[in-house]
């Protein structure tokens, strides 16, 4: 089957450099079982899976001389063992271990001649535990007719569901020649349209009209956004390098919750004020000057339900739409609570604000939502300029109960997202069976301190919980 990228895949594809290449990561960590997590188990779990995400076994081949956006075709070659691979700790190998190979995977580039997606079962690490990474490209990864692989692999009982056979007879691919000639007669058929589509995918304009009206959202939304103007200037926003650094860091949900209750915001406001007070405290570890007035600004993604009814057959339809906000973080305010209620106050005032979608209706979503979730929030995140904010923060909400992968419990969930360009820092959130996972990819370069981030985020989540008590 041959489908044409659209416009949003498209440049995603063509606008990536090895700097800052368009991976949505995951990092699962799972206890492993007592006879162990087979590279076999593992193989067989998501290929009983792939008919759900048929993208995962489609490559991208690109248009002679960019006469058309490149098309989605079936690899024929397709080996799953080539995308499933092992990699192993030294035994007992340490969690600061576990993030250096993921920072290492991550930086590595896909090869764009196969389908764009790689998994790792990561063994030796200690505490009786395994990780799975994985990273899609983020082209993969629309949120509505193609979820994340980590979505789909994840179940809510220890025995997987059964699945029916699975066969799969891939399409033939198209010739050079064939590409051509249907590029050549879209061109004759819908000329304005293929020359707009020509324009997107060879400039770096795709944060315009075409690519917001692609994912979904209204104009007058993006307007306003777009109006806030270049974000502050800030030690965040420098040259990325190609390599990574990663951290994580743990909250529970119940401490978030105690701020909540008392403060009377919602828990992304919490998660904002308590980054705002780890990077509050980063910059005066650095000597930065830091006044009353200085500020960064936030990319943090918002859910909201969608327009239109989606189509019932389409795979992610009870995904909700993801929406842009940009906010203000008062890293120059000395008092937690105060930065709480400014970014409490920004988040009511947001024009979305009326139609968020409640946490519990996402998180009944059938398999592992937060994956697909983070991914769309990136996906908006890339359709405005980086110059507009100084990172990208996603927090989106898991299911409050043990998954499994693999028959295997799931025990914590990292987000992986990528960095955007000139931006050495980006957050991802999930929270999952009663906890906080804060997933932080850096630069290795421009962030070598972030290892400190860590216990900042501690100290700030500190800050906010003695206060509310």
């Amino acid at each position: 089957m041959v489908t044409r990228l659209s416009a949003a895949d498209a440049s995603f594809y063509q606008l990536e450099n090895s700097s800052t290449p368009m991976y949505v990561g995951t990092l699962q960590i799972l206890r492993k079982p007592r006879n162990g997590l087979s590279y076999e188990t593992l193989l067989a779990t998501v290929e009983q899976r792939l008919p759900q995400i048929p993208r995962y076994r489609q490559k991208v081949r690109e248009v002679t001389l960019g006469l058309a956006r490149p098309v989605w075709v079936d690899d024929r070659d397709f080996d799953i063992t080539y995308h499933i691979r092992r990699s192993a700790l030294p035994s007992p190998g340490s969690d600061a271990q576990l993030h250096d190979l993921v920072a290492r995977l991550g930086s590595r580039p896909l090869d764009k001649s196969r389908p764009l997606w790689e998994m790792y079962l990561v063994e030796g690490l200690a505490k009786n535990r395994v990780a799975i990474y994985t990273k899609s490209h983020q082209a993969l990864v629309n949120g509505m007719t193609a979820l994340e692989i980590g979505h789909v692999i994840a179940d809510r009982t220890q025995k997987p569901p059964e699945f029916g056979e699975d066969i799969w007879i891939p399409g033939r691919e198209p010739s050079d020649r064939q590409l051509l000639v249907g590029a050549l007669g879209e061109w004759i058929m819908r000329p304005t349209a293929q020359a707009a589509a020509v324009r997107a995918a060879v400039t770096d304009t795709v944060s315009s009209t075409s690519h917001i009206v692609d994912l979904g959202r209204r104009v007058a939304d993006v307007a306003r956004t777009v109006a806030r103007g270049t974000a502050p200037r800030s030690p965040l926003n420098t040259t990325v390098s190609r390599n990574r650094r990663f951290s994580v860091a743990t909250g529970s949900l119940d401490e978030f919750r105690i701020v909540r209750a008392r403060y009377d915001c919602d828990v992304n406001d919490v998660v904002l004020a308590m980054v705002t007070g780890a990077l509050r405290n980063w910059l005066l570890s650095r000597g930065e000057p830091v006044t009353t007035t200085t500020s960064m600004r936030a990319m943090a993604p918002m859910s909201v339900y969608p327009d239109a009814e989606i189509d019932s057959s389409s795979p992610g339809q009870a995904i909700s739409e993801v929406a842009p906000f940009l906010v203000d973080l008062p890293v120059g305010e000395s008092n937690p609570v105060v930065r709480l209620s400014q970014i409490s106050h920004a988040t009511e005032t947001h024009p979305t604000a009326s139609s968020l979608v409640d946490a519990r209706t996402i998180v009944t979503l059938s398999g592992f939502a937060p994956p697909t979730l983070h991914a769309m929030g990136i996906r908006v995140a890339t359709s405005f300029s980086a110059r507009q904010f100084n990172l990208l923060i996603t927090n989106v909400p898991g299911p409050q109960h043990q998954m499994y992968v693999a028959g295997t419990k799931l025990l914590e969930t990292y987000a992986v997202p990528p960095l955007l360009h000139n931006q050495t820092l980006a957050i991802g959130v999930t929270s999952y069976n009663g906890m906080l996972y804060f997933g932080i990819n850096a630069d290795r370069d421009a962030m070598s301190d972030v290892d400190m981030l860590p216990s900042l985020l501690r100290e700030a989540l500190d800050e906010l919980v003695e206060a509310a008590r």
